[in-house]
């Protein structure tokens, strides 16, 4: 992410955030003349202690100089969390992993444990994918509940782009914002990290332009490197299918993430998935 894109980044992401808070749950009388959605930009600045001025600059994307305390008092002015501190940090002091090889470069054949755990996931559909959320390999459950990636060429299988393109998972996600969302907020802590990988800006302009609802949902601003939240699926053939989304980091040079689903213990859900899985069995895909 070249200078000017990183501060642009920036700015979008402190506006973000304080508009998401409210005057009540900060302690300060909203008054009756406030027109600002959350809180004022001399608010935050009066929370953090710092001047109304440097504040400003700082959410106009400024190149102004700042310092890790600083930018500890306004995370906790705008009650920021680990992940999005941690973004806050990578954005306002460049401290992002910055390039990295390209993944063309990298392998992306998934280590023979690493596909023997897909395999043992049996009846918990498993993705993984790369810092680009690239999908780089997939169990026989995910092909079941998602779709049979196998058929999707190697380069148009990106998470996000086959979340807004392909009509399967708008129908699949009883919610499907708060689906997009989750992966979206993983999507923006690689952003963070990876502040000088051009590929991310490209990509973020490709579809906006392609997908209207992209925008509004990316502009939220959510960061997490690991969401666990429980998700409602609607199959054409299981019916309601409810999964616990478990996102893990794959340590090692590649900087694979493993997305794992699984069944809520106190639903039908496995035993669903095991007879659709029964309909039609399928090997493993190779990648």
């Amino acid at each position: 992410m070249n200078h000017p894109t990183r501060l642009k980044a920036l700015s979008t992401f402190l506006a973000a955030q304080r508009a998401k808070l409210t005057p009540q749950a900060v302690g300060i009388e909203p008054g009756l003349r406030r027109r600002t959605p959350g809180l004022r930009r001399e608010e935050v600045a009066q929370l953090a202690g710092v001047s109304s001025t440097w504040y400003t600059w700082l959410e106009q994307g400024r190149d102004i100089k700042v310092s890790a305390s600083v930018l500890e008092a306004v995370s906790a002015a705008l009650r920021l969390n680990s992940d999005e501190r941690k973004y806050l940090f990578a954005l306002a002091l460049d401290t992002g992993t910055g390039i990295s090889p390209p993944l063309q470069e990298e392998t992306t054949v998934i280590s023979p444990s690493l596909r023997r755990i897909l395999r043992e996931l049996h009846t918990c559909p498993t993705i993984i994918s790369n810092r680009h959320c690239q999908i780089v390999g997939w169990n026989e459950a995910a092909s079941h509940v998602f779709m049979d990636f196998e058929r999707i060429p190697t380069e148009k299988r990106n998470m996000i782009a086959l979340l807004f393109e392909r009509k399967e998972f708008k129908r699949l996600a009883g919610n499907w914002e708060q689906f997009v969302s989750e992966f979206l907020a993983i999507f923006r802590a690689y952003y963070g990290q990876y502040v000088d990988d051009e590929w991310y800006d490209t990509f973020l302009r490709e579809m906006s332009a392609t997908y209207p609802e992209f925008n509004p949902l990316w502009e939220k601003s959510r960061v997490s490197t690991a969401p666990e939240v429980l998700i409602e699926f609607r199959h054409a053939k299981a019916g309601k299918m409810h999964f616990h989304l478990t996102s893990l980091q794959v340590q090692g040079e590649s900087d694979l993430r493993c997305s794992i689903y699984t069944p809520d213990a106190d639903s039908s859900t496995e035993s669903k998935l095991r007879k659709l899985m029964a309909i039609k069995t399928r090997a493993v895909p190779s990648d």
